[in-house]
């Protein structure tokens, strides 16, 4: 080694060991300084790699897998607690990247009830140079059951749109004081309960964010409860009813092979399932089929379940219900013995306040109003309540899959063409985008590709650059390469006619 090259070096490590100790007391500073309706709890530095996930008696969120946390850079984590009521108890954590900060904020959400912090979401932003934020919305638990409310109205609150604002502006202060200026760009991504709280952001606090990437969103949430119910309720009713989760792969194999080549291509999936009528019956036995084939009473129940809530006594539909495709995650919903527990513990504990209510007395036609009214008006974002949003420059990029089990994908569809039917032309042609993603589940897997960058989308878009047109799709590493085009609904990825079904440069976006 050269004299030079040795001198150069003992000056990096240098710098380096004269740096560390600084961040981490800069960072410990902030353990002194005054939050707005809370306080801070500890700041200190994590150094490159060594982040370690708290342990938690739930394991991740649902719907969240583990995450490698090695490839973090060295961070200033903070932790602090918020109490903007008396009854408030909402953790938050602030992650600062100690060197190469991009200058942007990317908040992430949770999901079904919260319960916890999303760790494994902030990974990444934080990963890429964003300061990152995330909330336990007030609350410890599974996610799955809203018994932390039950007495609790303010909690209730906190998780219903409170608690995400509060860590909003607790993180914004942070990054300020942490960095001297507060963030260029604050980006919101998240999906399902995540999906729903950034509609809310957006609603109530239409400052907050600049950019809001709502993914599947659990919105309106009173709704949701009631479809998931239904759909556990059409299966859970009687045994003749009940579905199993090899019937519902025969009913997912019908529906592929009856609708996968309506769109020109057979690859597996459907690319336009509002195209193509799909009866279960499909999936009825027939004198020699093996056991895995539906009974008529199955048929009916699968009918039920796509068809949505209808009303007894009028027989008029009430709600939307899944889309065919969806029939994997669907098994969460019918696998009894009752049916989804964060919709029945929302009816139980929250609209009847009776520990021994039975999801049979659900009367779908006296009870949907009261239902919807007890909630609505703290967990629900109105199609018309994003005005003021755009009108700031706000930028909402919106996704779902139609496959999606747990989800229904038409309530997206529905809420983006009633947003749009009250939007100035302008503002809806360069500040609202909904992509709909053809086979994919819930927030990720399913037949078809999936995988985007998310943040890099909606960053790029809420810095001045033009709304997406086009986004493409790949499948996760590991599995057999594939990308796609994503378009905004409601247009679709139509074939050329050459080249690689495999490859999204050989698909043009399209009206249906």
């Amino acid at each position: 080694m050269s004299a030079s090259i040795r001198v150069a070096c003992l000056a990096a490590l240098t710098i380096s060991v004269a740096t560390a100790p600084a961040l981490a007391a800069d960072c410990a500073k902030l353990t002194k300084f005054t939050l707005n309706n809370g306080k801070v709890d500890k700041a200190e530095l994590v150094a490159a790699g060594a982040f370690e996930a708290p342990a938690s008696p739930f394991g991740p969120p649902p719907g969240v897998g583990p995450n490698s946390y090695k490839s973090m850079p060295a961070f200033c984590r903070v932790q602090a607690t918020l109490t903007p009521s008396s009854d408030s108890d909402i953790k938050i954590e602030v992650w600062l990247p100690a060197e190469n900060w991009n200058g942007n904020f990317d908040a992430i959400g949770n999901g079904v009830w919260a319960g916890s912090i999303s760790y494994s979401q902030m990974a990444d932003p934080l990963s890429r140079g964003y300061a990152v934020a995330a909330t336990d919305t007030g609350h410890v638990g599974t996610g799955l059951d809203a018994s932390f409310a039950v007495g609790h109205p303010e909690k209730l609150t906190d998780f219903g749109y409170r608690a995400v604002h509060e860590m909003t502006v607790a993180a914004k202060t942070l990054i300020a004081r942490f960095y001297g200026s507060g963030p260029r760009l604050s980006l919101w991504t998240s999906c399902s309960t995540g999906g729903r709280q950034g509609l809310m952001e957006a609603y109530r606090y239409p400052d907050d964010y600049d950019g809001i990437s709502a993914m599947a969103p659990a919105n309106p949430m009173t709704d949701l409860m009631m479809q998931s119910l239904w759909t556990g309720y059409s299966a859970l009713k009687d045994s003749a009813s009940a579905l199993t989760p090899a019937k519902l792969t025969a009913v997912h194999k019908a529906y592929i092979a009856k609708c996968d080549a309506k769109d020109g291509v057979t690859d597996g999936f459907v690319s336009d399932p509002e195209r193509c009528d799909f009866d279960p019956k499909l999936a009825q036995c027939k004198a020699k089929d093996g056991p895995d084939c539906l009974t008529s009473a199955q048929v009916e129940t699968m009918r039920a379940i796509y068809r949505g809530v209808v009303n007894p006594r009028t027989g008029e539909r009430v709600l939307a219900g899944f889309e065919p495709g969806s029939e994997a995650q669907i098994a969460f919903l019918t696998g009894g013995p009752e049916p989804f527990p964060v919709a029945t513990s929302y009816m139980r504990l929250i609209v009847f306040n009776d520990p021994k209510w039975d999801f049979k007395t659900f009367n779908y036609d006296t009870d949907v109003a009261r239902a919807r009214d007890t909630g609505a008006s703290l967990l629900d974002v109105p199609s018309n309540g994003l005005a003021n949003f755009f009108a700031g420059g706000g930028k909402l990029l919106l996704s779902h899959g139609w496959s999606d089990g747990l989800i229904p994908a038409p309530n997206t569809v529905a809420f983006y063409g009633a947003m749009l039917a009250g939007l100035d032309q302008k503002i809806a042609a360069e500040q609202a985008r909904l992509f709909m993603i053809p086979g994919m589940g819930h927030c990720a897997g399913g037949d078809g590709p999936f995988v985007f960058d998310v943040l890099g989308t909606i960053d790029a878009w809420a810095s001045g650059g033009k709304a997406p047109e086009r986004i493409e799709v790949s499948k996760p590493p590991g599995a057999q390469p594939m990308t796609r085009l994503l378009c905004p609904y409601p247009q679709i990825a139509k074939y050329k006619g050459s080249g690689s079904t495999d490859d999204a440069a050989n698909f043009d976006c399209a009206s249906p």
